[in-house]
């Protein structure tokens, strides 16, 4: 029988059905980060339980980090308390733990994936809805609960009701300075936040096949927002290529073994999905969203859509927009480049190439914050964090930052943020911050002019 990838890695790592239809899942990769991680701790203390596989544990902080210069933890006194827990039981426990000094540490959808530790036809979670960023490698990766934390600890799996399966077709090429973001953001106009809801999204086509590793992990990531757990798109000679320079990559230790158990990390000829949708990207205009959820979207020179319903004219009157008017030229006061949906080198190099040789509006506080140490080094190497300090762009250390709006780190009340994050929903970035989502090189230009701009009339 035809099969589609997803149904390839489910049934490889099915230990057996149960009574109710739900199946018992192997879990090859287990990711923590310091908020979702005590309370499961304390559920293994209360029982008397060890951890199964310590080995398939790995732990990084990213959320209560400071990513101010110089910092070691939290810079509130609850933070710093979550990451003294998470360390003592990283200890405890015997698990790898990438601390924020660490240099492997980052966010952890984007150090779990450069440092190799999720390779193709694995399966991992962790208890972060974007988890499914890393299915860019040919993984099924999904986010889960805090007990279900608990029971991967304890068990090494964790049971599931089997998703239904979505392909999602992205053909064309789309004009110069559209990228990933772009192209997520208007499958998340189109399908809407719960129009994948139960599934999980293969992404195909010539667009995808020709897209970098970094571009992929944006399509993946924000699978989630469209109501999917998983996104995943088969692995090919470009995830090789990324897996390669990886440190924990089995194509080290057991390259001829992992290439034989790659060769078939494909969906099948014929293989039937649920549901099949296409997206040609070849006439696409940047994208944005007007409103505070994330398939409230328009192009970049769009005017805000009229409020045809009670929801639209909540996020209107929230946002201060008026319908019928251009976003172009409203004034902003805050920009983020960053987070583990385009905090990675390509994402931080395409804001740099806007920025380069000029100041941001004075009238604007722009932030960079790259998703892990290592992105961090490489921008330095190649002279982007220069580029973004002489731009007046304050240069952070890695963390989720102003994307999950703690750690003092967040936007004002009432002030308007162009943010390069996944998620604008009411009071994501701070109580009456007004977040509108774009791409690093949308949120460059509007730093740049000091309001919502086209980077293609820069």
């Amino acid at each position: 029988m035809a099969l589609t990838l997803f149904d390839k890695i489910w049934a490889e790592h099915r230990v057996k059905t149960l009574d109710d239809g739900r199946d018992l899942i192997f879990i090859d990769r287990h990711l923590l980060h310091e908020v979702t991680s005590p309370q499961a701790y304390d559920g293994l203390d209360r029982m008397g339980r060890r951890l199964y596989q310590p080995a398939l544990t790995v732990a990084t902080e990213d959320h209560v980090v400071s990513t101010r210069p110089g910092r070691y933890g939290a810079d509130f006194e609850n933070g710093q308390a979550m990451l003294d827990t998470a360390r003592r039981n990283g200890r405890r426990y015997g698990i790898a733990y990438f601390d924020a000094n660490h240099p492997q540490q980052g966010i952890v959808h984007v150090m779990a994936s450069e440092q190799g530790m999720v390779a193709p036809g694995m399966t991992a979670v962790c208890g972060d809805s974007h988890t499914c960023t890393l299915g860019a490698l040919g993984a099924a990766a999904w986010g889960i609960g805090t007990s279900e934390v608990e029971h991967v600890l304890a068990t090494q799996t964790l049971v599931q009701a089997k998703p239904k399966t979505m392909r999602v077709g992205i053909d064309g090429c789309p004009p110069q300075g559209i990228t990933a973001k772009d192209i997520i953001l208007r499958l998340c106009r189109q399908v809407t936040i719960g129009g994948a809801t139960g599934h999980a999204i293969e992404y195909s086509g010539s667009y995808v096949r020709r897209l970098p590793m970094d571009g992929r992990f944006t399509l993946c990531n924000m699978s989630i927002e469209m109501g999917a757990r998983i996104g995943l798109i088969a692995p090919d000679e470009t995830t090789l290529r990324y897996l390669e320079d990886t440190r924990y990559s089995p194509l080290h230790d057991h390259r001829e073994a992992a290439l034989r158990s790659w060769a078939d990390l494909a969906t099948d000829e014929g293989a039937i999905f649920d549901h099949e949708m296409s997206l040609n990207v070849s006439a696409l205009a940047p994208q944005i969203t007007w409103g505070v959820t994330p398939d409230q979207v328009v192009d970049v020179d769009e005017p805000v859509p009229p409020s045809e319903s009670e929801v639209a004219r909540r996020a209107l009157e929230y946002m201060g927009l008026d319908a019928g008017k251009p976003l172009l030229g409203v004034p902003i006061n805050i920009v983020f480049v960053g987070s583990c949906t385009n905090g990675r080198i390509e994402d931080l190099r395409t804001a740099a190439a806007i920025l380069r040789g000029h100041r941001i509006d004075r009238r604007v506080r722009a932030f960079a914050v790259p998703g892990s140490q290592a992105v961090r080094a490489q921008a330095e190497a190649e002279g982007i964090a220069k580029i973004f300090r002489d731009a007046g762009v304050e240069w952070r250390e890695p963390g989720c930052s102003m994307c999950a709006g703690i750690n003092w780190e967040f936007v004002p009340h009432g002030e308007r943020c162009v943010s390069t994050t996944n998620r604008n929903f009411v009071g994501r970035q701070g109580p009456g911050a007004r977040t509108h989502l774009a791409s690093p090189a949308v949120a460059a230009a509007s730093a740049l002019v000091g309001a919502i701009a086209d980077p293609r009339r820069l």
